[in-house]
């Protein structure tokens, strides 16, 4: 958060309608929060310029998603990062602290994982996951 603001009830209420649904209108979510549209609106807007809301996107129902954790060999880090970005099927790419050096999600399908795995392993090692089924309960907001 860019000046500490806290958020309200009322606040993460809409965010949780919002990440339910961001397409509905300011309108329709200050009917289930009981505020203007316009009231609505106004804290959306606060919300992002203190960076809560960083964006809005979509869920995309990929066929396959592999969560690969990335054990480095060398310090070419760089180069690595370069590599990495040259694939449209890598959805989250990030450094992380732990074991592993990078965290990767990605949607690679049956015929073109193996190749990507195959290039990976040139730069260290590597553990796989691959998504299964969401067990989290989104409930109803």
């Amino acid at each position: 958060m860019k000046g500490g603001t806290l958020m309200d009830i009322i606040d993460e209420q809409i965010l949780a309608i919002l990440k339910h649904n961001s397409k509905l209108s300011n309108k329709e979510i200050g009917e289930m929060v009981h505020l203007t549209g316009q009231a609505v609106g106004n804290r959306i807007l606060k919300l992002q310029d203190e960076g809560i809301i960083q964006r809005f996107s979509i869920v995309v129902n990929y066929p396959s998603t592999q969560y690969i954790r990335f054990f480095m060999d060398s310090n070419r880090y760089t180069a690595f990062e370069v590599f990495v970005n040259q694939y449209k099927e890598i959805e989250v790419f990030h450094k992380v602290s732990g074991q592993a050096c990078y965290l990767l999600v990605s949607h690679f399908t049956d015929v073109t994982f193996p190749l990507f795995i195959e290039s990976l392993s040139n730069w260290g090692r590597y553990s796989v996951e691959t998504f299964v089924a969401d067990k989290l309960n989104h409930g109803d907001v």
